[in-house]
């Protein structure tokens, strides 16, 4: 069983981790946290989430998930609160920026989770405010449906209820209420036990890339030929898992174009070189509906989004592979590459992961 610290005591977990100690440096808004600082509201977090009745149902290993995000759920406070014009004080970001550095905790730590466990935490950490502000966003259900497949929904309510009851405020019976109408939100479209279900990989993925499409329609042209996209870190394996698994398909490999044209890494104009005319050995590919293997690092969603909706442009079935290996091992592993990144390179790729989401193509594989 993993968990983040065996004593809990928070004058050890001050010691322990730089990330608790700097809690009590960050001030937060009277408003809704009369209760003081951020070290202050997390122990009354953890305080509150224990004594939830859902909580001390969970197992071992789940209550020990839950309590690791309710310690780290604003571990980003610190980089992210400032004292606006008017005297409040505000941390725009802390929630997505919180989950990264969660991420990166978590993945450096010398006793890490696996991945399942870390981007549930990661998760928890990014959207636990969301049970309030759902129904704010422009697309609630499509939100919904999302995050489903990113983290356990239960859990999430369980947290959100932590995160309000842990604090002093005006307007608790109201966000309390929110939460009870996220939870019914759930249940509703079949996400509260498990995410969402779609008949098939082309339905969820047309839901999601079509605005004001509905939740249950099925295509029915499919696709007739299916592009793998690689994602990992450098030195994580990627090369080897294509020789292996899909020697018989053509790779278009960044590292390959890279080094024909003699383009360092770190050249941030000659990468955009790169990136376009692997564009345009796909297109080829695409044009005449015939399968391949994108490889690159692919790190953020951002990158694997833009290809994903191209790929999809020419009715490709488009399947993710992410590779992780642990920490240290990662940095031997590039070291021993014949496209070696520089370590500093490496960091940045770590700061910047974000791990493929089960929404963002068809299929989405860990190894």
């Amino acid at each position: 069983m993993w968990t983040i610290s065996q004593n809990k005591e928070w004058a050890k977990l001050e010691s322990k981790f730089d990330w608790v100690a700097r809690m009590k440096e960050v001030p937060q808004d009277a408003f809704y946290h009369a209760e003081g600082d951020v070290a202050v509201h997390t122990q009354m977090v953890l305080n509150a989430l224990i004594q939830e009745d859902a909580f001390k149902k969970l197992n071992v290993q789940e209550q020990e998930i839950l309590w690791a995000a309710a310690l780290l759920h604003d571990v980003e406070k610190y980089s992210t609160t400032n004292i606006e014009e008017d005297g409040r004080i505000a941390s725009p970001g802390h929630a997505r920026k919180g989950a990264m550095t969660a991420r990166q905790i978590l993945y450096q730590h010398e006793s890490a989770p696996s991945l399942e466990i870390r981007e549930q935490i990661a998760g928890l950490v990014r959207y636990h405010g969301l049970p309030l502000w759902i129904f704010e966003k422009p697309d609630p259900l499509k939100s919904l449906i999302k995050v489903s497949m990113e983290v356990n929904l239960q859990w999430l309510v369980l947290l959100a209820r932590a995160d309000m009851l842990g604090r002093l405020c005006n307007d608790q019976e109201e966000m309390l209420y929110r939460i009870d109408c996220f939870e019914a939100y759930c249940r509703e479209y079949d996400c509260w036990d498990s995410p969402r279900n779609f008949v098939n990989s082309e339905a969820k993925m047309y839901y999601l890339s079509h605005e004001s499409s509905y939740l249950d329609y099925v295509p029915f042209e499919l696709p007739s030929f299916q592009v793998i996209l690689m994602s990992g870190l450098p030195g994580a394996g990627k090369d080897t898992f294509i020789k292996k698994y899909y020697s018989d398909m053509p790779v278009i490999s960044l590292d390959h174009i890279r080094n024909e044209k003699g383009i360092r890494p770190t050249d941030k104009s000659g990468n955009g070189q790169v990136i376009q005319e692997a564009k345009e050995q796909a297109r080829i590919f695409l044009r005449k509906k015939q399968g391949f293997v994108w490889n690159a690092t692919n790190v953020t969603r951002q990158m694997r989004g833009q290809l994903i909706d191209l790929f999809v442009s020419y009715k490709a079935t488009v399947n993710i592979v992410y590779l992780e290996v642990p920490f240290q091992q990662l940095y031997v592993q590039n070291r021993n590459r014949d496209a070696r990144v520089p370590d500093a390179v490496l960091d940045r790729l770590i700061h910047k992961l974000e791990v493929p989401a089960l929404w963002e193509a068809h299929h989405v594989f860990y190894s």
